[in-house]
């Protein structure tokens, strides 16, 4: 088929010769999501070591593991300024140099503090990833395929979890199922740390040889050079000074919302930012990264064994693969509101039943056969059902449910809290499970149960509405 062809009537019939490059450029940008993923989760096959070597109690160890996520916070505030001032490309080169620096700081600590420190440059990464990704994706895509290729980057976070926990599976056989025994000179939980720089060179590499957002080029006065890119992106046969004139006058359209515009009503915000933090924070109150910070130490402290522990750490990633595959497949075909009430009720049954395994006394530092395989499965299954609606729901909600005067601004609110509500579950996990496993779970199922009645009740479907139909 020609390029010819493509950018004829008929050319949705087939595939553009063009379409090659667009998915090789939409991939390379998706690596920042695979580390997003896999910096997010390598972290679980660290614990236990770095509370053995450091000595630490829960709360300590819980601010460690979690301080990453405030510099993620930080990351996703400032990204998109300074992409606006330096250009999309050099970001991802900013997060992949924050990447790097970390991996190779996380494996070589001197002591606690700085390898705090470099959880929260590498956190900065994962929020400056989590921004610039999406957004660079979306305005290189072109229209007629921008919702598949938009979906690389939620791909690329459960990919890279996945990819992170196998890894540590088969670093931690390797040291004997020891994760402080002695691989290449450094202990296996610094190694599973370490290996990250491999995953940040090749997302820098990338960096090097995809294009600047056409956007970006137009903005800074450069729509020679945007052109170049919108052939490379669209076929040459698109009609380029219609395309520069139609960003042209987008950007010139645009309202900047601002935080300012989206305060009112009775408590301070605006209805419909409410529910979208309330759709953040109910996302990560169910304890979703529970199953992926501490999932190794988890199974161990119910007598699972640490190689076992590894194992099934990446069986739930390859569980959360498989439900955010169904969630692609059905979000545009159900609708996100009945996918978000099936996740709930899923949810909250898995972890209610989770809970009432590990009720059980352990025996012989184990817990009873049937309880054990039970907590399993239930384990296994509230990751399904996560996966397959609020994991990807959410984050089409609020990327559909703002008018758009408010769209931006409201989406940075909605993001933080969710950063906010992630950190403030995985820094308490360690504290709330010295007190009562089953109390915890028991807290993460009610949340599950209550977000039943908070979507029956605010959120409104968006599926098949335009955005400019958003009030």
């Amino acid at each position: 088929m020609t390029t010819a062809q493509a950018s004829s009537p008929g050319a949705h019939q087939g595939r553009p010769e063009h379409l090659g490059r667009v998915i090789f450029i939409t991939a390379a940008a998706a690596m920042g999501g695979f580390l997003f993923g896999y910096d997010s989760a390598v972290i679980n096959g660290a614990v236990g070591a770095i509370a053995d070597k450091y000595d630490i109690g829960s709360g300590a160890l819980g601010q460690v593991i979690a301080i990453g996520l405030l510099g993620a916070a930080i990351g996703a505030a400032i990204a998109g300024r300074i992409a606006d001032r330096i250009g999309r490309i050099r970001v991802m080169q900013i997060a992949a140099v924050l990447f790097f620096i970390s991996a190779i700081g996380s494996a070589l600590p001197f002591a606690l503090w700085d390898l705090a420190m470099w959880r929260v440059f590498g956190g900065i990464g994962i929020g400056m990833a989590s921004v610039i990704g999406p957004a660079y994706i979306a305005e290189v895509a072109p229209k007629e395929y921008r919702g598949r290729l938009g979906s690389f980057q939620q791909a690329g976070i459960v990919i890279g979890i996945a990819i992170s926990q196998l890894v540590n599976w088969g670093l931690l056989n390797w040291a004997g199922g020891d994760d402080r025994g002695k691989l290449m000179g450094l202990e296996a939980w610094q190694v599973m740390l370490g290996i990250m720089v491999i995953p940040a060179a090749v997302y820098g590499l990338f960096s090097f040889v995809i294009p600047e957002s056409p956007r970006y080029l137009i903005s800074v006065g450069k729509s020679d050079e945007a052109k170049k890119i919108l052939t490379e992106v669209e076929g040459k046969d698109a009609d380029l000074d219609a395309r520069v004139a139609e960003i042209e006058h987008a950007m010139r359209s645009e309202h900047k919302s601002t935080f300012k515009d989206l305060l009112g009503g009775s408590f301070l915000f605006l209805p419909i930012v409410w529910i979208g933090i309330g759709l953040s924070v109910f996302q990560q109150f169910v304890g979703i990264n529970v199953a992926f910070y501490y999932s190794s130490t988890l199974w161990q402290s119910v007598g699972i064994d640490p190689s076992d522990s590894f194992f099934y750490s990446f069986t739930t990633s390859i569980v959360n693969i498989i439900g955010t595959v169904i969630a692609m497949y059905l979000v545009d075909r159900v609708g996100r509101k009945p996918l978000a009430l099936v996740g709930s009720a899923g949810m909250a049954v898995a972890l209610a039943v989770t809970a009432w395994a590990f009720s059980y006394d352990l025996v012989d530092g184990k817990l009873p056969n049937t309880q054990g395989v039970i907590a399993l499965v239930a384990a296994h299954t509230f990751v399904l059902f996560f996966a397959l609606s609020w994991g990807v729901v959410v984050w089409v909600f609020l990327g559909e449910m703002f008018p758009n005067k408010i769209r931006a601004a409201a989406l940075g609110v909605a993001a933080a809290a969710q950063w906010i509500a992630n950190w403030a579950i995985t820094a308490s996990f360690p504290s709330l499970s010295d007190w009562s496993l089953t109390g915890s779970y028991i807290i993460y199922a009610a949340f599950a149960a209550l977000s039943i009645p908070f979507v029956l009740k605010f959120v409104k479907e968006t599926k098949g509405k335009a955005l400019e139909e958003m009030g």
